[in-house]
């Protein structure tokens, strides 16, 4: 039996209707399911989290190389259909709830072909987290943003974001086809590998804070885009132009901003900050 018709069949002897707001699209494509296993280099000592585990059919190939795997799935009926199917395997250990809530024993590894919708709090979630290597199913345009260069239409907080903390390499392609229900758009494997930062900063906290603002701005002048942040700390218009014309990069677009030279211009930040006894 193909595995879109094993899909269809489980989901009828479950009766469940997959929910689109759920991200609930299942990965029908053997070729895909074994390479996603292969990219991992799994091993007996290897403890692997997946996130959304759906019917289990990656949890399976996991569990076969894996020495334990860490399923987690939130739909009810589908954690029902998880446990009949897993029941052979001891090494597997499902927990039935949502990522970002329940408490999630110590890994090595992730493989996983999450839902959409969590792909970018579960990738914050994973980039304060120790592991070793992930490899994981993001929408197309998501991974584009994890790996852009600077000035590039998909470079943005995301890209500053992981690149500050991690490798990120997009391995294949996904048509959207390898999925069902069929999603709107195609898909990239990903690999994340953490790593220390490139660079240093004098304030991560404040790093970030910045990479946030400048953001949502990206299109204007530096200098313009920083003003709005320095009114949170109450320092008048007028000074706040002197601030940021103080820093260096102040007429370039963040656009167009390289991480490190990001990283320069909060040191700026944090010295005049610093100075003024604003931040510590």
């Amino acid at each position: 039996m193909s595995l879109l018709n094993e899909v269809k069949s489980l989901l009828r002897r479950y009766r469940i209707i997959p929910k689109k707001r759920l991200g609930q699209n299942f990965l029908v494509n053997e070729n895909i399911l074994q390479e996603m296993v292969y990219y991992a280099s799994l091993n007996s000592k290897d403890t692997v989290l997946e996130v959304g585990a759906g019917l289990g059919f990656l949890t399976e190939r996991l569990a076969e190389k894996a020495g334990r795997v860490i399923a987690v799935e939130i739909d009810d009926k589908l954690v029902r259909a998880l446990r009949r199917r897993l029941m052979p395997y001891d090494n597997v250990t499902i927990i039935h709830g949502d990522i970002m809530k329940v408490k999630i024993p110590q890994f090595n590894k992730v493989v996983s072909t999450p839902p959409y919708f969590i792909s970018s709090p579960l990738h914050f979630w994973l980039l304060n987290k120790r592991f070793e290597e992930a490899i994981l199913s993001f929408q197309e345009e998501f991974a584009r943003r994890l790996t852009a260069t600077p000035g590039s239409r998909d470079y943005g907080r995301l890209t500053v974001a992981t690149y500050y903390r991690a490798e990120a390499e997009i391995l294949r392609a996904v048509p959207k086809e390898a999925f069902w229900p069929r999603p709107k758009v195609d898909s990239s494997i990903v690999r994340l590998k953490p790593r220390n930062p490139p660079f240093s900063v004098a304030d991560e906290k404040l790093f970030f804070e910045v990479v946030n603002v400048i953001f949502t701005q990206r299109n204007k002048k530096l200098r313009n885009a920083l003003i709005p942040f320095f009114s949170r700390f109450r320092i008048p218009s007028k000074d706040s132009v002197k601030i940021a014309e103080a820093l260096p990069f102040y007429e370039r677009r963040p656009r167009d901003l390289s991480p490190e030279e990001i990283g320069l211009v909060v040191d700026g930040i944090f010295k005049e900050l610093h100075s003024m006894c604003l931040i510590r």
